[in-house]
């Protein structure tokens, strides 16, 4: 009940924004991302550490905006790693492959969707401010057979306290090297036709456009997890949805229309190179696809508010500053303090310590909902054997198309990770027993 009152709370009503002693549109935005943060437990936060050092941390959060210029945050979440390529297949479902902090907002978006979709769907006279049923007509024009579709008044706005890792950050790994002269490029990588595997995070980081790996320490096991700007890149195509909620959620208006960055972590040249329609996603300018899929490019924006556990706000007061192995992850209907992928306190192997937003959690609440729906397709494609066999069902057939000329013609070099499939325990006391 609290986080339903501090949603309402922060909510921000926008018609004042063009008034003189404003602050920007943007700046509320931020403002209202960060304010709800400020509302997690202390367990949350990063902190100072016995060295005297202050953890630092990266914050995103999804807004949407209404007609009526009503703002409401409806994702956060911090945390800024990932899952190492050898121990993927351990995570079996449970574990969060990747929890960036863009990625697991975007990961809290889908939930919440998910979980309005349960609510419509179990209670056939609901109402939900956020999706509505879509009605049959929508459904025989299109060739999915997604029962819902977002509200029409709603705009989706994400907020990022730092630029995302990857090539819209490049200059700014740059700026920050006491010797910028450019790293030799290995020989497998040079010339046009061999653009090679994904760069490291942050090595050769005078190649730009390139699809990289998630930065690490040089002596970090290595990941084939892809850079934010890279998902966001092909999120601008897929749209928000994950492959699971798109079983359930029409594409169609659940992409991105602006991205917030602070003005000091937004280089334009960067920004409009790794997303933008002159970049290297210049090849799907007005791509369309079928299944309500588009190439839609965001808006940039910059905001003068720092989060303050940002390096930024920890320079601020003079801290020395240390990477938070912390991550939050919050919605309006859940909250949840997680390490290495795992709800906090519990051990890596333990499938207690499964998150919300785990790809074994999210299979099951489809499952449940194309249950209570009784759609035959719907419910024979979740029903697969195996995660794999999931994400190759024919309903996904146009999304997968999507992923696939978006990762040919724009981020050419998108090495799949792979040894994730896991298998939807058939018994559900069994299931409960093992989370």
């Amino acid at each position: 009940m609290n986080n339903w009152i501090l949603l309402f709370t922060n909510n921000i009503n926008i018609k004042d924004v063009g008034k003189p002693s404003m602050p920007s549109l943007e700046d509320r935005i931020a403002e209202l991302v960060c304010a709800q943060f400020e509302e997690l437990p202390a367990k949350s936060r990063p902190t100072v550490n016995g060295d005297g050092t202050r953890g630092w941390v990266p914050l995103s959060g999804i807004v949407v905006i209404r007609d009526n210029e009503e703002a409401e945050c409806v994702a956060l979440a911090t945390g800024m790693k990932c899952m190492p390529s050898s121990k993927i297949p351990q995570a079996r479902g449970f574990v969060l492959h990747d929890w960036h902090a863009e990625i697991l907002a975007i990961r809290g978006f889908n939930a919440f969707l998910i979980q309005e979709c349960h609510s419509l769907a179990n209670s056939p006279g609901c109402t939900s401010p956020y999706i509505r049923h879509r009605v049959p007509d929508e459904i025989s024009n299109s060739r999915g057979l997604q029962p819902f579709t977002l509200q029409e008044n709603l705009k989706i706005q994400m907020y990022c306290s730092e630029a995302p890792c990857g090539d819209a950050s490049m200059e700014l790994v740059m700026s920050a090297q006491e010797d910028s002269t450019p790293w030799p490029v290995p020989i497998e990588d040079q010339g046009e036709d061999n653009i090679g595997a994904p760069l490291n995070g942050r090595g050769y980081f005078s190649q730009l456009g390139r699809v990289r790996r998630k930065p690490s320490r040089p002596d970090s096991p290595p990941t084939l997890s892809k850079s934010c700007s890279d998902k966001l890149a092909l999120k601008q195509c897929t749209s928000l949805l994950s492959s699971l909620a798109s079983l359930l959620v029409s594409p169609e208006n659940v992409y991105i229309d602006k991205l917030i960055l602070p003005s000091s972590h937004h280089v334009p040249t960067a920004c409009e190179r790794a997303f933008g329609a002159t970049g290297r996603m210049q090849p799907l300018t007005d791509k369309q696809w079928a299944g309500g899929y588009r190439y839609h490019p965001f808006e940039i924006q910059t905001a003068e508010r720092e989060f303050r556990f940002s390096q930024r706000g920890a320079e601020v007061v003079g801290q020395s500053l240390k990477a938070s192995n912390i991550s939050a992850l919050w919605t309006p209907r859940s909250q949840e303090t997680l390490i290495n992928g795992v709800l906090q306190g519990r051990k890596q192997i333990d499938p207690r310590g499964a998150s919300s937003v785990c790809r074994l959690k999210t299979w099951r609440a489809v499952l449940d909902i194309a249950a209570l729906l009784a759609i035959p397709a719907l419910t024979r494609a979740l029903s697969s054997l195996s995660y794999a066999e999931l994400k190759d069902t024919e309903l996904l057939k146009d999304r997968r198309r999507v992923k696939e000329e978006t990762r040919e013609l724009a981020l050419a070099g998108w090495i799949r990770n792979v040894g994730g499939n896991f298998e939807l325990p058939v018994d559900r006391d069994a299931e409960n027993h093992l989370l």
